[in-house]
């Protein structure tokens, strides 16, 4: 007994910690059960199979620290030499933080008639579209499409047909998903293709293009798995959404 009782405040911790793990990374819902139903030992696999895989992950973490760090320093910076390339550098940084009206705000300071980069302008498309400002997105979408209609690897079109399907320009939108799905597997693009299927009621091409992202899973390493789950999640939930065929 005495051995048992020492086993048991662990067991509990282990199984406490799989399941904070699993609210946070939302993996496949079994796991769940297993943690449950199995106790502890349940607990143990779940470790093995999805937390240690995921201690991979703390580089980010760390490049995360870094990367604040960074903004600090650039912050000071930009109120002593508010050059373009600083702007650009802070802009970039604040995106990669998801802190889009900061990132946005910046690349406006970056951009001036002399610049001819596109990567500011696909940049700051993007902070537009995350904060939903899609008209003015398209602006910057457009404009680099134009120069470069395959910029990374075809992401700037497919944002530029979310965009654009937000805007009231189902056509155009319509026209630029066919052609950049043909190019593209990006699962964002393709969720995004779903979400715009299904906002023109066209139910079954929307469900389609959901499992198609789902299709992925199964075929993909585990770190693949972890990177694209926002999208399994996201193609997930449209599916819970649309009504059953047949």
């Amino acid at each position: 007994m005495g051995f048992l009782s020492v086993l048991l405040p662990w067991g509990i911790l282990l199984q406490a910690l799989a399941v904070l793990h699993f609210i946070r990374r939302r993996p496949d819902t079994f796991w769940l059960w297993i943690i449950i139903f199995f106790g502890p030992p349940g607990a143990f696999i779940y470790i093995l199979m999805e937390v240690l895989p995921d201690l991979g992950l703390l580089r980010q973490s760390f490049e995360g620290f870094g990367r604040r760090k960074r903004i600090k320093y650039l912050e000071a910076l930009v109120l002593q030499n508010p050059a373009a390339g600083n702007y650009e550098e802070l802009g970039d940084l604040y995106l990669d933080e998801g802190k889009f009206a900061r990132a946005r705000e910046c690349f406006d300071k970056a951009i001036t008639p002399r610049t001819s980069d596109l990567d500011p302008f696909y940049r700051r498309g993007i902070a537009k579209v995350q904060l939903g400002e899609f008209s003015s997105a398209i602006e910057d979408l457009e404009y680099v499409t134009s120069r470069d209609p395959k910029y990374d690897s075809n992401r700037a079109l497919g944002l530029l047909a979310h965009a654009l399907g937000h805007c009231g320009r189902p056509d155009e939108a319509g026209r630029l998903f066919q052609q950049v799905t043909e190019a593209s597997t990006l699962s964002e693009t393709q969720v995004n293709y779903a979400s715009f299927l299904a906002a023109q009621n066209r139910t079954t091409e929307a469900r389609e293009w959901a499992d198609r992202v789902l299709a992925k899973k199964p075929t993909m390493p585990r770190y693949l798995q972890r990177r694209e789950r926002p999208w399994f999640r996201k193609a997930n939930a449209l599916l819970k959404r649309l009504p059953k065929a047949g």
